[in-house]
């Protein structure tokens, strides 16, 4: 697939380890994204926003504890539309790019979001699972998780694990050893 741009985004949201936010009633509580050259993949810009959940407006503690975001954090942001709007707008600076996440969650995740909110599904490009992606270019046996990738790439986690702009950012690390000739070090 071939692209000028690689979009890899990360979304936290809400969370409970007690099950008192289904699956189904998660939502998006922020945006990390970067855009990369496909060529270089070199970062070229940045998104990050918060966003006000409002199915659970309070953060579990579970979700502070993972995510490192702050109540006031979410209570500040806006609502998703307005998030979306914002981010729609840089995103559409750039043209031929491929929307890039770590696995199928982030994708599963903003169009259940979309659906709920009844906006339309903001990203034109095609999604591509850089996880699986991953593990088929470097011979793995198993997916692995986003930080035991950055361990295998024999880099240091840069950031907090479980922040959307943080786990963005150590996606764009990876992606010589997803689309590049880079071999994981043995």
């Amino acid at each position: 697939m071939q692209a000028a741009r690689y979009l890899v985004i990360d979304f936290e949201a809400t969370c409970c380890d007690k099950g008192t936010v289904p699956r189904e009633h998660m939502e998006i509580i922020e945006i990390g994204a970067v855009m990369a050259e496909a060529q270089t993949f070199e970062v070229v810009s940045e998104f990050q926003t918060f966003i006000r959940p409002v199915r659970h407006p309070r953060l579990t503690p579970f979700c502070i504890s993972l995510t490192s975001i702050e109540q006031k954090d979410v209570d500040a942001a806006p609502l998703f539309g307005e998030a979306i709007q914002q981010f729609k707008q840089w995103l559409y600076r750039y043209d031929s790019f491929v929307f890039c996440s770590w696995g199928d969650y982030d994708l599963k995740q903003l169009k259940q979001d979309c659906e709920f909110h009844k906006i339309p599904y903001p990203i034109s490009a095609p999604h591509l699972n850089v996880k699986r992606l991953m593990a088929e270019r470097q011979g793995l046996s198993k997916k692995p998780g986003l930080g035991d990738a950055v361990r295998m790439a024999k880099m240091e986690f840069q950031g907090s694990h479980h922040r959307g702009i943080d786990d963005a950012r150590n996606i764009a690390r990876l992606l010589p050893y997803v689309f590049g000739t880079a071999k994981l070090p043995r």
